[in-house]
């Protein structure tokens, strides 16, 4: 059948700002590159994911990772680079130091863009390997951070691991420890609040910027972290300020851990993709349901071998 000729895209249409993604492929989908994907997009830009590696997980547990040499996370990128206009950079999970090391290198040749640097809790992995990931992060990355961002007790672990005080530390506190190296705002989640709420602070080694406070979910999620993250660094990217960017990504996971489903036997995950689930029946209204016409199902793949 013949089809109309399309007429062809200008050259001047719109762009989504772009945000370049370094992070570990999650074959569960509960973090990693296919949260910071589809994060992204929803929040209205587009993700340019480098893979540093990849879980072995399910939707309960990480059993193991394997990570890509740093040379293949490094052409990835630079091929990129020098192709696409990128608004901000986003750190993720990178697997090795040696991964590190290629990051912070191109990051320095773009220092101009913003960087969102996430350190997810490393507790499924060796000490002697969280150690040697975490000083690398700390002494490579955190120099060039434009925005920390960790959950209160991962934070209070790596940053102040000789904290002697009875009263734990505060968004502040983190804060303070991560300038020591750089760094102009860590945003802090998970402080324990009373009745049951969560409180997240978006703090400089000087003040507390905003604070957002949910009520806690009775269930225990996978991929809250990295949707935040990329969140952030995609409403920074399309213009937003970051006090704004704050309050606008923590009510956007807010939603999407709302709407949090179980694909598998282990965790909750959030539904990223929530304002675009298909209306019920009585909303669909008198059409058609195609689900219930034998000519449109898909047979067995089975074989004749």
């Amino acid at each position: 059948m013949d089809t109309p000729d399309k007429p062809p895209l200008p050259d001047s249409a719109p762009c989504p700002a772009c945000v370049l993604v370094f992070n570990a492929n999650d074959p569960s989908g509960a973090g990693g590159l296919a949260s910071d994907t589809t994060a992204i997009a929803s929040v209205g830009a587009h993700a340019l994911p480098v893979i540093t590696g990849t879980y072995a997980r399910d939707t309960a547990s990480i059993f193991e990772h394997f990570a890509l040499e740093e040379e293949v996370v490094a052409e990835q990128a630079r091929t990129l680079l020098e192709d696409v206009s990128v608004s901000v950079i986003k750190v993720g999970f990178a697997g090795t130091p040696e991964n590190l090391s290629a990051i912070a290198e191109i990051a320095t040749d773009y220092a101009d863009v913003p960087l969102i640097a996430y350190m997810p809790d490393l507790s499924w992995w060796e000490e002697v390997q969280i150690d040697l990931y975490q000083d690398a992060f700390r002494e490579l990355i955190l120099p060039q951070t434009s925005i920390l961002q960790g959950n209160h007790s991962t934070l209070w672990r790596w940053l102040l691991p000789d904290w002697s005080s009875e009263k734990p530390p505060t968004a502040r506190d983190l804060a303070r420890a991560a300038s020591e190296f750089g760094v102009p705002y860590t945003l802090v989640t998970g402080v324990p609040a009373p009745d049951q709420h969560v409180e997240n602070f978006l703090a400089s080694p000087q003040t507390n910027l905003r604070s957002e406070k949910f009520e806690r979910f009775d269930a225990t999620f996978s991929g809250a972290g990295d949707t935040l993250s990329a969140a952030l660094a995609a409403l920074l990217a399309s213009g937003c300020e970051l006090t704004d960017a704050f309050s606008e990504a923590l009510g956007y996971l807010d939603r999407c851990l709302d709407h949090g489903f179980r694909p598998g036997m282990g965790h909750v995950l959030p539904d990223r993709l929530f304002w675009a689930q298909s209306v019920s029946e009585d909303e669909a209204g008198d059409g058609a349901d195609s689900s219930t016409d034998p000519s449109l199902q898909f047979p067995p793949h089975d074989t004749q071998h």
